[in-house]
């Protein structure tokens, strides 16, 4: 009975045990539920919404801005670049002016200095700035000495128009003709007032700040470049020598044909060898810059005629004081170009030979621009043959006055 009884006992406690322990269960349960949706459910931003699968594909489709709906959005990129491509030109023309301006500056730099230096000018100091401000096609600097006053005369007398023919090549071609020349050792000597009495009668000669002297061609080179500059606006200026014969429309012919090439150099290109011996003509005292012996110089225009563009001739007159001479003036307007982004233009019409070879050409219809003798650096006895070469290879006068630049 006892063990009945405690058997009752014990199987009453355990239905008991197990009705509750159900009832725990059930209530854990539920409180888990309760809690877990509390803690886990997160409630939606404002303004933040799911997206379904149809959505995000039209999202991509925007991103990838080929959404018809929004065809504005690829129009944003084009005008920032469009803004972008605006302020770049600004740019370049601001540095364009800036480049121009100190052309200017360098130009009225020169002209200055040959006022404060005593040097005389030509007229188009005394005719104002009206004449000066005029924009001309070229500047023809004749290189002459002292002792050329026959080949002077021979030029005046063929093709180098006078008196009022020259002021109207001036004024209805733009072109410009000087005579260029120094002043002797002796300031205001005999030679220095001869050249000025001529002057006064003809009106042709540009007078530098330069002591003459054959061994100072490379310093007169760029003296004439700097005064010409700063007295002519010119696109091209030209250096020729007074044993020369120039056909000046032929010239301005060819010389228009590279008006929108910036930085030109135009010439014969010629590369000859570098003289090391002493005594013979054009020795290169330098030459041990120039490598070993027996090589040639870089390429550059011959002497006898060559032409450079306004930009070439500023850069000159703005850094004459630091360009390094040679013993030959045409090999330092070389030098001077070197590491510059120049063109080079290599014209045979400009170094043609005297009749028959210039004749010959020009009856082919190839007229020359310059004609010389190789043999003797110009036309040999140029103030007693210049008339006939003149007379065989002259393009004659019409055609100057006729020739549109």
């Amino acid at each position: 009975m006892s063990m009945k009884s405690r058997g009752g006992e014990q199987i009453s406690r355990s239905t008991i045990s197990k009705k509750w322990t159900l009832f725990l269960c059930l209530a854990s349960f539920c409180a888990g539920l309760f809690l877990t949706n509390r803690m886990w459910t997160v409630p939606e931003s404002e303004g933040v919404t799911r997206t379904t699968a149809a959505e995000a594909e039209a999202l991509k489709l925007v991103s990838e801005g080929c959404d018809p709906k929004f065809k504005d959005v690829k129009s944003v990129p084009k005008e920032i670049f469009g803004e972008v491509s605006k302020t770049h030109k600004a740019i370049k023309t601001l540095d364009k002016t800036i480049s121009n301006l100190e052309m200017e500056l360098a130009a009225a730099k020169a002209a200055q200095e040959s006022i404060l230096a005593g040097s005389p000018v030509s007229e188009a100091t005394e005719n104002g700035d009206s004449f000066r401000k005029r924009k001309f096609l070229m500047v023809i600097g004749i290189n002459t000495a002292f002792s050329s006053r026959k080949r002077r005369d021979s030029v005046r007398s063929t093709w180098m128009p006078q008196g009022e023919k020259r002021r109207k090549l001036e004024e209805e071609k733009g072109i410009i003709v000087r005579f260029v020349i120094g002043h002797s050792a002796t300031l205001g000597g005999i030679l220095d007032r001869a050249i000025e009495a001529e002057n006064k009668k003809h009106g042709d000669i540009l007078r530098l700040d330069h002591v003459e002297g054959y061994l100072e061609l490379s310093a007169k080179t760029k003296t004439y470049f700097a005064t010409a500059v700063a007295l002519w606006d010119a696109e091209y200026y030209v250096k020729v020598d007074d044993d020369v014969h120039v056909n000046i429309a032929t010239l301005g012919e060819t010389l228009v044909r590279h008006r929108k090439k910036p930085r030109v150099y135009i010439g014969c290109m010629k590369s000859g060898p570098v003289l090391a011996q002493k005594g013979v003509r054009y020795h290169e005292p330098e030459y041990w810059k120039f490598g070993e012996n027996g090589n040639k110089y870089f390429r550059h225009a011959t002497g006898q005629l060559y032409a450079i563009s306004k930009d070439l001739a500023s850069f000159i007159s703005l850094n004459r004081h630091v360009l390094h001479k040679y013993a030959n003036e045409d090999v330092s307007l070389g030098s001077w170009f070197i590491g510059l982004d120049v063109q080079h233009i290599d014209d045979r019409r400009l170094c043609c030979g005297t009749p028959p070879d210039c004749e010959w050409k020009a009856q082919a219809g190839n007229a020359c621009v310059a004609s010389f003798d190789w043999s003797c650096s110009g036309i040999c006895r140029s103030a007693d043959r210049i008339k006939e070469v003149h007379r065989r290879c002259g393009e004659g006068e019409d055609v100057l006055w006729k020739a549109a630049f």
